[in-house]
């Protein structure tokens, strides 16, 4: 009798694009926002809500990060994007990495999360933050396993499911840019 093979292999990470991977980050994102805490939105989006997503992240050169399986299928995402909209914090951005609700619990957020501090630090960004909800305790543990800390806590900010949510906040820094400039 042969091993089981390995569910994981063959998965390989991608650069998302709208025409490949739209509809898919798009379920993604409905199955939290109905089913979750991970995102604070009430209803979920529309088809046509992804064109200014990914041309948003498009015009900020921000990465969209996926994981695809041998056949295609995604399986997970990340991205970043603007922390604040003034010019001093050019150097920083604010992630956020979903997994497809079937394939949680094996380390795709981890491998989505380590291809984004990986980016980041190529584009010279200097701090990573994380806005969480304070009772993921899984992504919690996912990031304080990658060197982030938690450096704020916003109680009852966000009200969803009939009760007040807590944000907190997880930052990591990174060594780069090697020389920053103002302006």
């Amino acid at each position: 009798m042969s091993p089981d093979p390995d569910p994981d292999a063959g998965i390989r990470p991608v650069a998302c694009t709208l025409e490949r991977h739209g509809a898919a980050i798009l379920d993604i994102f409905n199955d939290a926002i109905v089913s979750s805490t991970a995102l604070y939105d009430y209803q979920p989006r529309p088809p046509q809500a992804m064109a200014a997503w990914f041309e948003a992240k498009r015009h900020g050169d921000f990465p969209v990060i996926g994981l695809e399986a041998a056949d295609g299928t995604l399986l997970a995402f990340g991205s970043y994007g603007t922390f604040r909209a003034w010019p001093a914090y050019k150097y920083s951005v604010e992630h956020s990495v979903y997994v497809h609700r079937d394939h949680r619990g094996r380390g795709l957020g981890r491998r989505v999360m380590q291809a984004l501090i990986e980016r980041a630090r190529a584009q010279g960004r200097h701090a990573l933050i994380g806005a969480i909800d304070s009772a993921n305790a899984g992504s919690i543990a996912l990031h304080e396993s990658l060197g982030f800390e938690r450096v704020g806590l916003f109680p009852q900010i966000g009200f969803k499911f009939g009760r007040w949510l807590d944000v907190a906040f997880y930052q990591r820094l990174l060594d780069t840019p090697e020389q920053p400039v103002d302006g």
